[in-house]
């Protein structure tokens, strides 16, 4: 009796994981990898643990991107507890062949290609110096090596996926015998990425890779990006964070010039924060240089509610702002290993010296005659002290009759009349009293009032 029931107990367990569905999890990667691409992909990883997801399917078509963020996504790829499978839906380039690369199964398209992995300069397309296609190298390597080695039919060890070729799509001079020579980078089609171990396979769709893995009884869930990860995309974007150092370097200027706390330091500080805060969550800044921009807003505050004027604590802090961004752009620069070379050190300035012309431009344009009307009337270095809001002029045309003699038409104690010529004019004694009726030459105009001494 206990026997039957315990092989009955037994049937209905396997009847039910047979009848289970296995979670397949979608991560869809279609745009230029960068700080999105790996955001999306980190909270992917971690949605997909807290769905308890059995499989993770990449589903890839990208030309490729930033090779730091590339880094950071094969890395977490290649440490994920969840299998992960990719499927090339078209293109897997340059830094796309480096995340098929750190997958644990490829699959596909029929007509997509997969490779090219050459570093190249993004705003010309030419490939960067060697140091970086050296490192590009090592990466691609220990990715590949990563994967082990598997028993052959010959009772020999070989690489899953062989090292080498992982080199050869980075590097013109990498040969390997029977596939490439050593004057094109590689790029594989499927038939070769299947000869080569570097494909599981082909497959027409997502389903498609899913049957060819043996899952008959699945079900799916797919990433959806958030409305903060597109405000983090957007605002890291190279335009934007353009466009927000020439508001850094606007509201700066502008303070050092104008005292006390008005628009130019809020769209600084505004343009500031910005800037700094996907750059820290995103992890391409250190944090050290976020807390010295603000360090440097801190002193900025104290310096307009604390000390009056504008001095040290002023200064120093739109200074300390100022080296945060240049920091920034440093680090943005920098190789994927962190070293800033000389490259990152030019990139930097001729950033700054861009984003500098150009804001010089704007505030030139803004603050002329040729600006919006409501700029133009409410900027304080244009903005015209007329007599009927009160301000009054010193006249200074008395200025003309120094040197001229004159006679003290009331005693001079040390304020009073003199006469020039019938005219009479308000005078002061520049040593002592003057009686009236002596005569007096005018020294000197100062502070809208005549001195005179005896003559």
């Amino acid at each position: 009796m206990k026997r039957t029931l315990l092989t009955l107990i037994t049937l209905i367990v396997s009847i039910a994981a047979y009848c289970t569905d296995t979670l397949v999890y979608i991560l869809p990667i279609n745009d230029e990898i960068g700080s999105t691409t790996w955001r999306h992909t980190k909270r992917g990883l971690e949605e997909a643990s807290q769905m308890n997801a059995s499989l993770i399917l990449l589903h890839l078509n990208t030309y490729g991107g930033t090779v730091e963020h590339a880094d950071s996504m094969r890395t977490a790829l290649l440490h994920s507890p969840i299998p992960v499978v990719a499927f090339v839906d078209n293109n897997a380039a340059s830094a796309g062949a480096l995340i098929a690369l750190a997958c644990g199964s490829v699959y596909m398209r029929p007509d997509a290609s997969m490779g090219a992995a050459t570093v190249v300069n993004g705003n010309d397309g030419t490939a960067m110096p060697d140091k970086y296609q050296s490192y590009m190298r090592a990466m691609m390597r220990a990715t590949a090596e990563q994967h082990g080695k598997i028993k052959g039919n010959d009772s020999t060890w070989r690489w899953r996926r062989d090292p080498l070729i992982a080199e050869a799509m980075v590097d013109t001079r990498i040969v390997v015998p029977g596939l490439i020579d050593s004057t094109k980078v590689l790029t594989f089609t499927p038939d070769e990425a299947i000869r080569w171990g570097y494909a599981d396979g082909k497959a027409d769709s997502i389903d498609d890779v899913i049957s060819q893995l043996g899952i008959n009884h699945y079900t799916t869930a797919t990433f959806r990006a958030s409305w903060v990860d597109n405000l983090m995309g957007f605002l890291t974007s190279p335009a934007i964070q353009a466009i927000l150092i020439m508001i850094i370097i606007g509201g700066i200027y502008f303070e050092l010039q104008t005292p006390g706390m008005g628009f130019p330091s809020l769209a600084a500080l505004t343009a500031g924060i910005l800037y700094f805060l996907p750059l820290f969550l995103t992890g391409i800044v250190s944090s050290w240089v976020v807390l010295l921009f603000v360090g440097g807003l801190i002193l900025l505050l104290i310096e307009i509610f604390i000390i009056p004027g504008f001095g040290i604590a002023g200064i120093a802090g739109c200074c300390a702002m100022a080296g945060a961004v240049i920091i920034g752009l440093l680090e943005s620069f920098s190789l994927p290993s962190g070293h800033i070379d000389i490259t990152a050190i030019w990139q930097t300035i001729l950033t700054l010296s861009i984003a500098t012309a150009a804001c010089i431009a704007l505030i030139m344009y803004l603050t002329s005659h040729y600006g919006p009307k409501f700029i133009t009337r409410t900027t304080e270095l244009t903005h015209s002290q007329r007599i009927e809001e009160g301000y009054i002029g010193v006249d200074t045309s008395l200025k003309r009759l120094v040197g001229q003699s004159a006679q003290a038409l009331t005693d001079l104690r040390p304020a009073g009349k003199i006469i020039i010529d019938d005219n009479e004019y308000d005078a002061v004694a520049q040593r002592g009293f003057i009686e009236a009726g002596t005569a007096v030459r005018i020294t000197r105009f100062e502070n809208a009032q005549l001195y005179v001494l005896p003559d």
